[in-house]
């Protein structure tokens, strides 16, 4: 009784020793990431200061090239504006990018363990990607309308590709000697699959998913530049007709902003879920079978 009221009373200690180990371990994180990034940030802001400079000295004229500060005034005096004409563009996105990961996936797993399927798939892969975009945007509009699906489908057809690919390279690329090792302790297929090919290609598959949600945004706004009644490429393209650049710059600085926030997304799942060496995790694997 002794023993187990010491245990108890023990655990809120260490669990809020456990917190504040995380905590000081994600400080640690963004101090990391913004120490490695100040090469960047610096070059930013060199070009945003020669930007506003040239700007200010009528250089070039405003409705050519306006200033930053001006290009920032937009965005936040016509905020409601642009987040409205925002929430279209990030559903196609979103669900474009689901779409392009539930049907790559299962499409390299198919191509990794079939060379038949592969040889037969990777040819209509790569002529899919042949194609320029922008053509088929219009068959899309005549087919799907006006609205949210051809805009889903053309991030589809823009993501999906480096998903396959890097999916598939990384499938690959597991180790010979952890899938002999699993397999001669009695697992199947699919439990060498999980417990080795895919914890192994994790790092591939988010590679791909990188370049995909950055593309997945291109393939919104083609979109929605070839034929939409709603959406961020919508506001671009009506203030281009109406020659307002300032404006044409808000929407593409609201896009940007979009890309980046939906690219560190991708980066914060991959970190959560990719961890230890490869190595390590095929062998500890290979153990727990």
């Amino acid at each position: 009784m002794t023993q187990a009221s010491a245990t108890d009373s023990n655990a809120p200690v260490g669990t809020a020793g456990s917190d504040r180990a995380t905590g000081a371990s994600i400080v640690s994180r963004l101090v990391e990431t913004l120490r490695a990034s100040w090469p960047a940030i610096a070059l930013i802001v060199i070009i945003v200061a020669a930007w506003q400079a040239i700007s200010a000295a009528g250089l070039v004229e405003t409705y050519v090239l306006p200033s930053p500060w001006s290009i920032v005034h937009e965005m936040v005096a016509d905020f409601d504006l642009y987040w409205r004409a925002s929430l279209p563009t990030l559903t196609a996105i979103l669900l474009g990018f689901a779409i392009s990961v539930l049907i790559a996936l299962p499409i390299a797993i198919g191509m990794v363990y079939s060379p038949l399927l592969q040889r037969a798939i990777y040819p209509l892969l790569v002529l899919s990607q042949v194609v320029p975009k922008v053509a088929l945007a219009p068959l899309f509009i005549i087919w799907f309308g006006f609205g949210t699906p051809p805009k889903i489908f053309m991030v589809v057809l823009i993501a999906f590709f480096p998903l396959v690919v890097d999916a598939v390279v990384g499938f690959q690329a597991a180790r010979p000697e952890s899938l002999m090792l699993v397999r001669s302790m009695g697992a199947s297929r699919w439990q060498a699959f999980w417990k080795v090919r895919f914890p192994w290609a994790l790092p591939s598959i988010f590679a791909g998913a990188k370049v995909a949600i950055t593309l997945a945004v291109v393939g919104a706004v083609v979109a929605e530049f070839v034929g939409a009644d709603q959406g961020l490429g919508v506001v671009i393209t009506q203030a281009r007709g109406n020659l307002d650049t300032v404006a044409v710059f808000a929407g593409i600085g609201f896009l940007s902003i979009i890309g980046l926030i939906l690219f560190a997304c991708v980066s914060i799942i991959e970190r959560v879920l990719v961890r230890g060496s490869r190595s390590g995790r095929s062998f500890e694997a290979a153990g727990s079978l």
